[in-house]
């Protein structure tokens, strides 16, 4: 017998749209702070973003796509040809290692172009059910909220979810949110998270969401 799910955190249905409202007040033109000039481009970018800043990704990456511009470019690289290129970003070597097996598969699999596919993204090497998020949404307009550790740490402490599993977390937030809000909600979560609801001291005082927020001065 399939368990329920559990059950949203009391007062949730009643904070979302003022979550959102006060999102679109603070961050009207959210978006991916991630650099890219096509869907491979912002896969690539995905994948290093994993544990490292979006900084440090748009640091290594000009040079980067530079030298292989496709995954046809770098379907022939090896890890070690990539490595010097990224050795800035953190887990350098085996993002390196994906990277050049991923580039392979989308060749072998799908003419060198990143699919229109949850599935198929998602059966990539270093690539999981966010970064598919990040990449459908912001390079094909699929409806999705990637959760990251901004997503999940605001939801929970916005009083929207009480789930640590990030897949548990999306699944909330899609309940509370409407679909055809949900890229920018991840958006702009992540730009409150990054600049106001920080994880070690949010800056409780200076945020619209105050008089609401149940964790306000709480850095859980």
């Amino acid at each position: 017998m399939t368990r329920p799910p559990p059950p949203l955190p009391e007062g949730a249905q009643a904070r979302a749209p003022l979550v959102l409202s006060a999102l679109e007040t603070l961050y009207p033109d959210a978006r991916t702070e991630l650099k890219f000039n096509s869907p491979f481009e912002l896969l690539v970018a995905t994948v290093l973003s994993a544990q490292a800043t979006d900084v440090s990704v748009n640091a290594a990456t000009p040079a980067l796509f530079a030298r292989y511009p496709d995954a046809h470019a770098m379907s022939g690289a090896t890890p070690e040809d990539l490595e010097p290129l990224i050795r800035s970003i953190g887990l350098y070597r085996a993002k390196a290692r994906n990277l050049a097996a991923l580039a392979r598969l989308l060749v072998e699999r799908h003419g060198g172009e990143v699919p229109n596919d949850f599935g198929a993204v998602v059966a990539l090497p270093g690539a999981g059910r966010k970064t598919a998020n990040v990449v459908l949404s912001n390079a094909y307009g699929y409806p999705a909220i990637a959760v990251d550790t901004h997503v999940g740490r605001l939801a929970r402490r916005l009083g929207l979810s009480a789930q640590t599993n990030p897949d548990r977390v999306e699944r909330d937030l899609q309940h509370l949110f409407p679909r055809d809000r949900w890229v920018f909600l991840h958006h702009g979560l992540i730009l409150h998270g990054r600049r106001v609801c920080l994880a070690r001291k949010p800056r409780c005082p200076e945020c619209p969401m105050r008089d609401f927020c149940p964790k306000v001065g709480v850095a859980a």
